[in-house]
């Protein structure tokens, strides 16, 4: 039996996509529902702030790093959920020009693979009738594709929630509810987007009321029968990437969070060993380890504590030693020899690579990333096509150790960003979804 579900999309970022995705979580986990959340794109913190939700893992579905068969696979996570729900990423149809592994990376994408229908959430901010246009233009931008409704958001007084449906009527357009202006009701953002989910103390209460808000404004059962799916065949369980070793001391705290809930999932259905430690409590990586991770996050905001942590340091020259270390990211800044924050001091880091990165010297590298290996990497062999993206705002001062990969961006242009070796050390600046 094929789970039904529902994209939660909007004509571009900073609607209320997330605050609808989370209410909706919540409430119909609160009416007893087992739902499976999903996010459309590369994105780490959103499946963490799902997860808070409805106790459910969510993974992510990308059309440009993901073959279709592990899109199909990890679409198959929802098969003991009663409804599945994806949200989606910036506006509905906005990708890369160039198609990767099965598509551009549209949200749209994920919604026909699926067979789920759309909800359109729109900030009617400024205007009235006029939003019908916009739900009617993307209605119709692609026939083929399931529009279930609207949920407007930002309304402000009956009389314009009044004036709006009536536009929306005039098109055959559906309200699936009408969300008042709340200023309260809003995640705390930082420079890669919102604040991670670990860092809220009062989390559950925050998304209880958004629950609560969700509720009161939009018809849930009108939502849970607007739920579709494309019956597919059961697809195989198919790892993005094989587990690189058997026993991994994965670097798990505030600095270092930016793992992808389907390589883990992968790798522990695999056999793998995940053991976490963190650099930040100064702790060791396990010394069985036979890989040491050192996934992103946000090392500029801790780096003065990464420079006091001599244990988690003269643990990790010893590991290297003898067996592999990788950093993705913020993990391949903290392997470097300095960091540099954005207050122009330098911290001292690992020192097991040459790197020298800025925050203070701001620049925003932002996009998907194709990369194929120089050298052997956690597991992969020289030649390895490697699918993933790139989002940080450091800059590179310093890179004296050999280029780890070729790497190039959706076009094809060649990208800068190498990441580098040394030994049996490596470390990138993008961040691996899948290999090729």
């Amino acid at each position: 039996m094929t789970t039904p579900g529902l994209l939660i999309a909007a004509p571009a970022s900073g609607t209320g996509k997330t605050t609808v995705m989370l209410g909706l979580l919540r409430a119909f986990s609160d009416a007893g529902l087992s739902v499976q959340p999903f996010k459309s794109g590369p994105d780490y913190i959103d499946p963490a702030f799902h997860h808070a939700a409805c106790g459910r893992a969510s993974f992510n579905l990308d059309g440009w790093t993901m073959p279709g068969a592990l899109l199909d696979a990890l679409g198959g996570k929802a098969g003991d959920a009663d409804l599945a729900i994806v949200e989606g990423s910036m506006g509905l149809f906005d990708g890369v020009a160039t198609p990767g592994a099965s598509g551009t990376g549209a949200s749209a994408e994920i919604a026909h693979r699926m067979g789920y229908p759309v909800i359109l959430v729109l900030d009617v901010s400024g205007q009235a009738q006029s939003a019908a246009a916009t739900a009617l233009g993307f209605a119709r931008f692609d026939p083929d594709l399931p529009f279930a409704g609207v949920i407007l958001n930002r309304v402000a007084s009956p009389r314009h929630e009044r004036l709006i449906r009536a536009g929306m009527a005039a098109q055959g357009i559906r309200v699936l509810g009408a969300l008042p202006r709340r200023g309260d009701l809003v995640l705390p953002e930082r420079h890669l987007g919102l604040v991670q989910a670990a860092e809220h103390p009062a989390l559950d209460a925050l998304i209880a009321e958004y629950a609560a808000f969700l509720t009161a404004h939009v018809d849930l059962s009108a939502i849970r029968d607007a739920a579709r799916a494309t019956p597919r065949p059961a697809a195989p369980s198919i790892a993005a990437w094989a587990p690189p070793a058997q026993r991994i001391a994965l670097a798990q705290d505030a600095a270092f969070s930016f793992t992808y809930p389907h390589l883990l999932d992968a790798w522990r259905t695999a056999g793998a060993q995940i053991l976490p430690f963190s650099p930040l409590a100064d702790e060791a990586p396990d010394a069985s380890a036979d890989l040491v991770w050192l996934p992103g996050g946000y090392p500029e905001l801790h780096a003065g504590r990464l420079a006091a942590a001599d244990h988690f340091r003269s643990a990790l020259a010893e590991h290297a030693r003898t067996r592999p270390i990788h950093g993705e990211c913020g993990g391949y800044m903290a392997l470097g020899e300095g960091l540099i924050d954005a207050g122009g001091s330098r911290h001292r880091m690992a020192g097991l690579l040459g790197l020298v990165t800025s925050y203070e010297k701001r620049r925003m590298h932002l996009g998907y990333r194709e990369a194929v290996l120089n050298v052997p990497m956690a597991g992969l062999p020289a030649g390895r096509r490697l699918a993933g993206h790139e989002f940080h705002y450091s800059t590179v001062i310093t890179q004296p150790d050999a280029p780890l990969a070729q790497v190039h961006d959706a076009t094809g242009a060649a990208v800068i960003e190498t990441g580098s070796h040394r030994g049996t050390v490596t470390g990138t600046f993008f961040h691996m979804v899948a290999a090729r």
